[in-house]
């Protein structure tokens, strides 16, 4: 989230330095990288009166691109609850300012059906598949004739368009990541229905399924058709923290396909408007945290060094 505070920031110091020299070097090591952009980027619009009594609207400035180039952003997923925040032309600009900066977006749109198509990417060797999409709000979904995000009420099932885009995907990229903006915030274990759909995602094509929305990291589970990340927690925001759920702490997910470890985590400490590498007390949290989370998914945590984790079916 690169707006309010952060934004702030931004306009005071070099946009690399809201992230630590060692977050930026393991992300320079990604052959792509994928980040939620929970914010439109934009000088222009006004507040959404889409949604009644909606409390937070976070908007950057377009020179916010360069924190995201900062860190090597391969893909931006918009698919979430704050991209149409300042209307149309706050989303249309977002749009360009990414595509500019050498960036795809991916999960929203001007129209219903570019919102909802996924990109192919490379990475490395092998192409890249992405699908972006978020189960609220309904009010930002894209429809005939609106601008919005790919929407799709995920808590009732996989709609058709998501299983026909994933078998287009299926068929242009060698690997297929489905990044779900998905639950409420501040919860700390996935909801019976994400795991449900979790695993019909698989079943339709995706290697792996990585959501967010919580703020708060969620456990990993293994099964034979890929990975499932139910939640990342936050990267970069200037948000409260609450002390035990500690949203203040997340993850850099590294997702090797076909490699060992296949899934690795990197623990992140949100300071206020930065982000560095997890050490000491934080790492240790994380670690606790992501033993507890990981078991009860049937999943085996080893830890690599301090703020390193490697995950094992």
């Amino acid at each position: 989230m690169l707006g309010r505070k952060v934004a702030d920031a931004l306009a005071l110091t070099p946009a690399p330095e809201v992230w630590s020299p060692g977050l930026r070097e393991a992300c320079a090591a990604c052959d792509v990288l994928v980040v939620n952009l929970e914010c439109c980027m934009s000088g222009r619009g006004t507040t959404t009166a889409l949604i009644r009594g909606k409390p937070f609207f976070f908007r950057a400035p377009p020179s916010a691109v360069e924190a995201l180039q900062a860190i090597g952003v391969s893909v931006a997923g918009l698919a979430n609850n704050h991209v149409l925040d300042f209307g149309v032309e706050a989303l249309a600009d977002t749009l360009e300012h990414l595509r500019a900066g050498g960036i795809v977006p991916v999960g929203a749109g001007l129209e219903i059906d570019s919102t909802r198509r996924g990109v192919v990417v490379p990475a490395g060797r092998l192409r890249l598949g992405v699908l972006a999409l978020s189960d609220h709000p309904r009010e930002y979904g894209a429809g005939d004739g609106r601008a919005g995000i790919a929407h799709a009420d995920l808590r009732r099932g996989l709609p058709r368009w998501v299983t026909t885009e994933l078998l287009r995907l299926r068929s242009q990229a060698e690997v297929v990541l489905v990044f779900p903006h998905w639950g409420p915030n501040m919860t700390s274990t996935p909801a019976r229905w994400q795991r449900v759909r979790a695993g019909e995602l698989l079943a339709a094509g995706a290697d792996a399924v990585v959501g967010h929305s919580a703020h708060v990291f969620h456990g990993v589970a293994f099964t034979a058709s890929g990975p499932v990340l139910y939640d990342l927690g936050g990267a970069l925001d200037d948000y409260a923290i609450d002390s035990e759920l500690r949203n203040d702490l997340g993850v850099l997910a590294k997702w090797r396909p076909g490699g060992e470890p296949e899934v690795e985590l990197i623990g992140l400490r949100l300071g206020f408007c930065r982000t560095e590498l997890a050490d000491g007390a934080d790492a240790e949290w994380i670690a606790a945290r992501l033993g507890r989370a990981c078991s009860e998914l049937g999943t085996s945590v080893r830890r690599l060094d301090e703020g390193r984790f490697a995950l094992h079916s």
